[in-house]
């Protein structure tokens, strides 16, 4: 477990599964909240959001940076960090498993928004956008631990 010095003990609850297994279950648990939230999460900032982009688009940002975009890619990130605790916490599952993970809980929480939370809009498009995100974390953090093995292989 993770015992010793501070370095040692970092050290050690990184490469502690049970660590990264409880930190994924508590971010499940925090997408579950802002999937099933019973208004959309962005409805307070909707106006702020708006004067936003409205200001940044008279200045010359492209049109196509809008709040669809703006959506997209918030659903990609919200999803990162799924992929990267997923890919922590089950080392040995290939990386298309652990995109069944997100794909499974972006299904879930579309799915869950369209049978019982009628201010929610359920959308394949933010299955596809979450997914994407997962799949990013997933890839990101395997190439990260693959480069600092083969460092630490030199060494």
């Amino acid at each position: 477990m993770c015992l010793g010095t501070i370095s040692n003990f970092l050290r050690a609850c990184l490469k502690d599964l049970f660590v990264w297994r409880l930190a994924l279950t508590v971010y499940l648990g925090g997408l579950s909240l802002i999937g099933f939230w019973p208004t959309p999460v962005d409805r307070p900032i909707q106006g702020t959001l708006a004067s936003v982009l409205g200001f940044l688009h008279g200045f010359g940002a492209p049109s196509w940076f809008d709040y669809h975009f703006v959506e997209a890619s918030a659903n990609v990130a919200i999803f990162v960090p799924l992929g990267i605790l997923a890919s922590l916490a089950l080392p040995t599952k290939s990386w298309w498993q652990l995109a069944g993970i997100g794909l499974l809980a972006s299904t879930c929480m579309e799915l869950g928004q369209l049978l019982f939370i009628s201010s929610r809009y359920a959308s394949y498009l933010d299955v596809v956008t979450n997914s994407f995100g997962a799949v990013t974390g997933i890839l990101s953090t395997r190439l990260v631990v693959r480069l600092r093995n083969a460092r630490e292989a030199k060494a």
